[in-house]
């Protein structure tokens, strides 16, 4: 038998804990990983070539845009969800099981609830089911999605028994319909089965115009004949808006669902969907669970000391930002971190994790499409304004600490941040055209490389031509790590004359590209009039009160 792309053939190992043996279903799945195991597993795979950052414009603006979908650093909550949900996938498939006939009894129940069309109706009143039910509530951009996403791809998906010719579905995921409606889900559902399994349930059933009591009796005995472990319902705040009664009919679904199939169940919203978690708690059939997960920004803690060495612990906010602040692209970057950057980052982003991946990303672009070639304070400021501003009420609210207003700007989202992109894109394209006219050494990569690098170094652009291209000349077999040194001396002692050109004086307007150090470059990024105060003593200041201090 040919399986499709997205089937495995089961291979058997054992689960390690004695409830779990004897059962096909969890004895195919990923083995119980370590907290080691697992935060492999969901960090990101991001390609970065420090070296990369001497690449043109167009090129670095590619590899940093990369970022929002390959960036994923694993924090607490995200091991603390992984855990939740290797339990329940496990766990539901306890009352399930290939060996025993415990399946079968859930596909003869099944079978009634089809004939009666009514989900409390089942033929073998002994069924027992062990699923278990959990809902995720938190703001958009938090990374509920991405992280479920995730963490159920370290399952492999659709898993073909041989031995039973039986195909299991580990978990299916299906976004809460707009309109709110039962029969919205169930299609929904159908759809996803179809997909995955490359089977045609939606035209099936669609077409013969059933009742939503009898397609949700339907998807019930699809959830059991497929054996899913785990059913993640996302967006499920919209139902809280829809016509009356919506809501509580597909609550009711849900502990059906995992009371009577025995299908674990997570619910995915947002803090407008407090309602609908706040009546499953009221509910007398409320299903038995993991509880709720709630979700908050990540919060900028002060760090504290280690009480065995005195050292300052970073906080979970401070490895995130360090890890993330590594992949830059930038001429001029700062390798450490600095508590200004960091501390203005926090206040912008409010701590939600897809907004301080979307503005570390924007900033870059900018800084590229600029020539400032750094991340600074000003610049995360203006990218803010600019290019955030439909998530500002969210952000505002998460500053007020107002549970209301969260609720009610929680759903806002950054959808078009590749609009935003493209537009920054655009701007580098038009800075490099005007570049283009910048040696281009006969199409020599290496050349222009090597170019790019004595740049960053703060060579002077107009002496380095002419010597790269002598250094090439006369040294063609050199590598570029071993013709740098000699660019070098020529450009300390200046053999040529010729190519020795006066400095030409930099305009105010591109004081802004000037080293970090640079008084000029200072005075380009403080505010209006405000520039002393930018300033310190000891640094860029004579410490005049210090001295007088001293010699008092």
């Amino acid at each position: 038998m040919t399986l499709p792309g997205n089937f495995i053939t089961a291979i058997y190992k054992d689960p390690g804990i004695e409830r779990y043996r004897g059962n096909p279903f969890v004895e195919a799945l990923t083995p119980i990983m370590s907290v080691q195991q697992i935060r492999k597993q969901l960090t990101g795979k991001v390609k970065y070539n420090p070296q990369d950052a001497f690449s043109n414009a167009r090129e670095r603006a590619h590899e940093v845009a990369a970022l929002l979908d390959d960036f994923f650093q694993p924090i607490g909550s995200h091991l603390h969800l992984e855990e939740k949900i290797s339990i329940m996938i496990r766990g539901g498939y306890v009352g399930r099981n290939l060996e025993d006939g415990s399946l079968n009894t859930h596909m003869q129940n099944g079978y009634e609830r089809i004939m009666t069309g009514k989900l409390d109706s089942f033929r073998f009143a002994q069924t027992n089911s062990t699923a278990k039910s959990l809902s995720l509530i938190g703001c958009s951009g938090s990374g509920k999605s991405t992280t479920i996403n995730r963490i159920l791809a370290t399952y492999p998906q659709v898993i073909f028994h041989e031995k039973h010719n039986f195909i299991q579905l580990s978990y299916l995921r299906i976004e809460c319909p707009y309109n709110g409606s039962l029969k919205s889900l169930c299609l929904n559902f159908f759809r996803e089965l179809d997909r995955v399994l490359h089977t045609n349930y939606e035209e099936k059933y669609a077409r013969k115009r059933h009742s939503t009591e009898v397609l949700l009796a339907l998807m019930s005995q699809a959830a059991t004949q497929r054996a899913i472990g785990i059913l993640v319902i996302d967006e499920i705040q919209r139902l809280s808006r829809r016509r009356a009664g919506g809501k509580e009919k597909m609550l009711e679904f849900f502990v059906e669902l995992v009371n009577v199939i025995g299908v674990p169940v997570v619910l995915v919203g947002t803090p407008k969907a407090r309602p609908i978690f706040e009546l499953e708690l009221q509910s007398g059939r409320r299903s038995a669970g993991f509880g709720s997960l709630f979700w908050e920004p990540m919060r900028a803690e002060q760090p504290k000391k280690d009480p065995e060495t005195g050292t300052l612990q970073k906080t979970e906010w401070m490895a995130f930002t360090d890890k993330l602040w590594r992949y830059q692209w930038l001429l001029k970057r700062d390798e450490v971190l600095s508590d200004e950057i960091r501390d203005c980052w926090y206040n912008l982003s409010q701590g939600v994790l897809d907004i301080v991946v979307k503005l570390f990303v924007l900033a870059q672009l900018r800084a590229i499409a600029m020539g400032v070639e750094r991340i600074t304070v000003k610049l995360l400021k203006r990218v803010y304004q600019d290019e955030l501003k439909p998530v500002h009420p969210m952000l505002e609210a998460l500053r007020s600490g107002d549970v209301e207003k969260i609720a009610k700007y929680s759903d806002l989202k950054l959808d078009d941040t590749d609009k935003k992109i493209l537009e920054l894109r655009q701007k580098i394209d038009e800075m490099k055209a005007k570049e283009d006219k910048a040696p281009r050494f006969q199409g020599n990569e290496q050349a222009m490389r090597l170019y790019h690098l004595l740049i960053a170094m703060d060579c002077n652009a107009e002496l380095l031509p002419s010597l790269i291209e002598q250094a090439f000349k006369d040294y063609p077999e050199l590598t570029i790590r071993e013709l740098m040194p000699v660019v070098l001396e020529w450009y300390e002692k200046p053999v040529k004359p010729k190519a020795v050109k006066k400095r030409n004086k930099i305009p105010q307007k591109s004081w802004h590209t000037l080293d970090s150090d640079d008084l000029r470059f200072k005075f380009s990024q403080a505010d209006k009039d405000r520039v002393y105060d930018d300033l310190k003593y000891g640094n860029e200041l004579f410490d005049l009160p210090d001295w007088i201090k001293r010699v008092g």
